[in-house]
C-alpha cells in the first residue's frame, strides 16, 4: 500500500469527537475541526490531503443549527470550485493523464451523477447571461483541458448541493416547493470549472431543477466587485503583498535547491521551471493519486512536492503576520460583502427576494473574504470550499435578526473580527445582524486608517 492510499484510508476512516458547539473539542480557538486528529506539527502531506478535498463518507455540518424559536431568513453561499485539472504545464514532462469525462463506474461516485448529466443536456443558452451561454454546462473531454473541472469537482458540488438540500430546504424549508425565479441569485465568472461547480451544486440543492426557472449572472473579476473594481490602493497592497512573498521565497534556501533539483530533472532553466508553477501539477498528481513525472534525468517525488507545500503553508502564516494582505483583502472583498449585506437587510425587512444567493468562485475570491471577516486561522479554501452566510429572525422578538458564518460546515461566526467581543458578552448563540452591517459600512475603513468609505478608501493620498 503507497503513502497516499494509506493516509486515505485514514482521513475516511477515524472519527473525531466534536464539541456541541461545532468545534475541536480540543481547542476551541482552531476553526477547523478536521477528519483526522491534527498532526503535531504541520505536516505538508496532511495539509494537502486535506486540499484535496477527496469526497468520502458524507461529513458532519453546523449549517443551519439555531435555537428552536429563530426562523432562516435568506443563506448567501461562496463556493471555491471543485477539483480541477491543472492551469500550468511542468516543462518538458507528459501531462497527467485524467479523464474529465463523467463516467457511473469510476470513483468518486455520486448517486446523482447520470441524471445530473442527462439534466445539464437539456440546458438552456437562455438560464445564462453572455458570454456564459458559449461555455459547456459538464466536463466532457477524455484527456482533461487545462483547467478543466473533473469528476471529482462535480461529485464534490453534488455532495454540497444535497447537503444544503437537507438542511434548508427539507428541514428548514428555506424555499416552497413552488419556488419563484427572483427568489435564487446564481452568479459566476467566466470559467467552466465555476459554472459547472454552480450547475452541480444547484442540481444537488435542486435535483431536476425547471431551467426556464434559473438564471446564471456572469461577474468579469474573480473578486465580484462588479462595478467597483478600480481602487488603485488596493492594487498598492496587492503589490507590497507580491514583493513580501518573493522575498519569504528568496530566504528559503531549501526550496531553491528543490527548484533547481526538478529543473535539472526536466532539463530547463530553474527560472523557467519556477516561472511553471510545478506545485499546481503537482497536487493534481497528488490529488488524483498519479506518479509525479519521470525524465532519462530521473524523477519528481514527494519530497520535492513536501518542500515545495511546506514553503506554501509558511507563507500563508507569514502573510496573516504581516497584515499586508489584510489591507487588500479589505478592499477587495468589501463590494460582495456589501451587496451580500443589502441582501440581508432587504430580507430582514420581509422581501423574499434573493433568499438563496450562490456565488461560483475561486480561491483567489474566497481568500480575501475569509481575511476581510478576520478568520485568520482558516485553512486558504481547499477545492469546493463553501463560505456560507445564514440570516435568521428570532420568533420571540421578530425585528431582531442575526447571522452565523459558517466555513465548510465549521461555525466561525464567533471568530470574525466584529462578533467576538459580542461572544464574549452575550450568551446568545448567534451575532446581531447590525454588528455586520455596522463592519461592512463602516468599520472596515476604520481599520484602513479612518475613510469613511469605499471610493476613499481606494483613492487615499500618501499611501
Amino acid at each position: 500500500m503507497d503513502l497516499l492510499t494509506a493516509l486515505l484510508l485514514l482521513v475516511h476512516l477515524i472519527p473525531v469527537s466534536v464539541a456541541k458547539n461545532g468545534m475541536d473539542s480540543k481547542s476551541r480557538k482552531r476553526i477547523m475541526p478536521d477528519p483526522v486528529t491534527e498532526p503535531p506539527v504541520m505536516d505538508p502531506i496532511y495539509e494537502a490531503l486535506l486540499y484535496c478535498n477527496i469526497p468520502s463518507v458524507a461529513e458532519r455540518s453546523m449549517e443551519g443549527h439555531a435555537p428552536h424559536h429563530f426562523k432562516l431568513v435568506s443563506v448567501h453561499v461562496f463556493i471555491r470550485h471543485g477539483d480541477r485539472y491543472p492551469l500550468y504545464v511542468i516543462p518538458k514532462t507528459k501531462r497527467p493523464e485524467i479523464d474529465c469525462t463523467l463516467v457511473a463506474n469510476r470513483k468518486p461516485y455520486h448517486p446523482k451523477l447520470e441524471a445530473f448529466v442527462s439534466h445539464m443536456a437539456k440546458g438552456s443558452g437562455t438560464s445564462l447571461e453572455s458570454p456564459l451561454h458559449s461555455l459547456p454546462l459538464y466536463p466532457s473531454h477524455p484527456l482533461c483541458e487545462m483547467g478543466e473541472l473533473t469528476q471529482t469537482g462535480v461529485v464534490q458540488h453534488l455532495q454540497n448541493g444535497q447537503l444544503l438540500r437537507d438542511i434548508y430546504l427539507k428541514k428548514h424549508k428555506l424555499l416552497p416547493s413552488d419556488w419563484s425565479p427572483d427568489q435564487l441569485y446564481l452568479e459566476t465568472t467566466g470559467k467552466s470549472r465555476t459554472l459547472q461547480s454552480g450547475l452541480a451544486l444547484l442540481y444537488g440543492f435542486l435535483p431536476d431543477f425547471d431551467w426556464k426557472k434559473i438564471y446564471f449572472r456572469h461577474q468579469p473579476s474573480a473578486l465580484f466587485c462588479s462595478g467597483n473594481c478600480y481602487c488603485p490602493v488596493r492594487n498598492q497592497y496587492l503589490e507590497k503583498e507580491q514583493r513580501r512573498q518573493y522575498l519569504l521565497r528568496l530566504k528559503n534556501s531549501q526550496l531553491e535547491r528543490t527548484y533547481g533539483e526538478m529543473a535539472r530533472i526536466v532539463d530547463v532553466p530553474t527560472k523557467q521551471l519556477r516561472a511553471a508553477n510545478p506545485i499546481d501539477s503537482m497536487l493534481c498528481h497528488f490529488c488524483h493519486n498519479v506518479s509525479f513525472p519521470c525524465t532519462k534525468n530521473g524523477c519528481i517525488d514527494m519530497e520535492h512536492f513536501k518542500v515545495i507545500k511546506m514553503h506554501q503553508i509558511e507563507d500563508e502564516r507569514e502573510r496573516q503576520e504581516k497584515k499586508l494582505y489584510l489591507g487588500y483583502a479589505l478592499l477587495g472583498a468589501h463590494p460582495i460583502l456589501n451587496q451580500t449585506v443589502g441582501r440581508m437587510q432587504r430580507a430582514a425587512e420581509g422581501r423574499r427576494e434573493e433568499l438563496f444567493a450562490l456565488y461560483s468562485a475561486h480561491d483567489v475570491t474566497l481568500s480575501p473574504v475569509l481575511s476581510a471577516l478576520g478568520l485568520t486561522e482558516a485553512r486558504f479554501p481547499r477545492f469546493a470550499a463553501r463560505l456560507i452566510f445564514e440570516l435568521w429572525q428570532d420568533r420571540e422578538k421578530p425585528g431582531e435578526h442575526a447571522v452565523r458564518i459558517l466555513y465548510n460546515g465549521v461555525d466561525v461566526t464567533f471568530h470574525t473580527s466584529f462578533c467576538q467581543d459580542h461572544h464574549r458578552r452575550s450568551p446568545k448563540p448567534m451575532c446581531p445582524l447590525e454588528n455586520l452591517v455596522r463592519f461592512v459600512k463602516r468599520d472596515m475603513f476604520v481599520a484602513l486608517g479612518g475613510s469613511t468609505n469605499y471610493y476613499d478608501a481606494c483613492h487615499k493620498e500618501g499611501f
